[in-house]
């Protein structure tokens, strides 16, 4: 298993090297965000393909790491293209002045592709996959991925359907999944990482996958995800008017 952890390390090095440069030659540190969910498939894939055993445990984790990341990506791009680089980047590129293109490259791209491979690490534990059949534990981890692709992917497309609203410009989306949460697409990332782990715990050492999902929930909750858009935020009234009655995170009734 050695062997193939270090080929996906090369391979992740190579591919965000390549994402960095294509952001430097566009000005554009936003591609990173399309890039991620496309990381994710190449290396899932070619752990499948190296592997060379396709168990149903691999196929299955396989398909769902493919489908959540072409989903991704393919919607951060319709929702980035013809637009300025995402708030993020622009006010780090500010802050970072000339020094941008080379913390650019550590802080962003290189912590992107490490993120990556300890995010994705569940696909390494496939090589020790003793061919099991799908029992239970693959029933409900799968369960918990559809629950969190379903949130994920429908508030995208309420949120894109709000915003495509002339008439809705300035103001703060409150139907829908985001009325019970106030970020329906991070919760749903949540449960796909979560329900991954399910399906891979009973594997050789496939609580190690554990790792997955805390990083993922941690990056979320507490560093990149949440606390930077709930600080954009923290001006706005409307917002903190919605704030006061919608669960920041876990869905649950909204108060009244």
């Amino acid at each position: 298993m050695l062997t193939i952890v270090l080929c996906s390390v090369v391979l992740v090095f190579l591919y965000m090297n390549l994402v960095f440069i294509i952001a430097v030659y566009k000005k554009n540190n936003s591609i990173v965000d399309i890039a991620w969910g496309i990381g994710f498939i190449l290396i899932a894939l070619f752990n499948f393909f190296y592997a060379g055993r396709y168990t149903a445990t691999q196929v299955l984790v396989t398909l769902l790491i493919a489908l959540w990341g072409i989903r991704l990506s393919h919607y951060i791009y319709c929702r980035n293209k013809h637009k300025p680089e995402d708030f993020r980047y622009a006010n780090w590129r500010k802050k970072w002045g000339k020094h941008w293109v080379i913390r650019s490259y550590f802080e962003v791209f290189m912590t992107q592709g490490l993120f990556m491979l300890i995010v994705v690490s569940p696909v390494f534990l496939l090589h020790l996959d003793p061919g099991f059949r799908l029992g239970t534990l693959q029933v409900v981890g799968t369960a918990l991925w559809m629950l969190g692709f379903l949130f994920q992917s429908i508030g995208d497309l309420q949120m894109s359907r709000f915003k495509s609203d002339p008439a809705h410009k300035g103001k703060i989306i409150t139907t829908g999944l985001w009325k019970y949460t106030r970020h329906p697409n991070y919760f749903g990332e949540v449960c796909m990482w979560w329900g991954i782990f399910v399906i891979v715990i009973n594997i050789p050492y496939g609580w190690w996958a554990i790792i997955s999902p805390l990083t993922i929930t941690i990056l979320l909750l507490f560093v990149s995800g949440i606390p930077l858009l709930e600080k954009k935020y923290k001006h706005n009234p409307e917002f903190q008017n919605y704030a006061r009655r919608t669960s920041i995170f876990l869905p649950w009734f909204p108060k009244k």
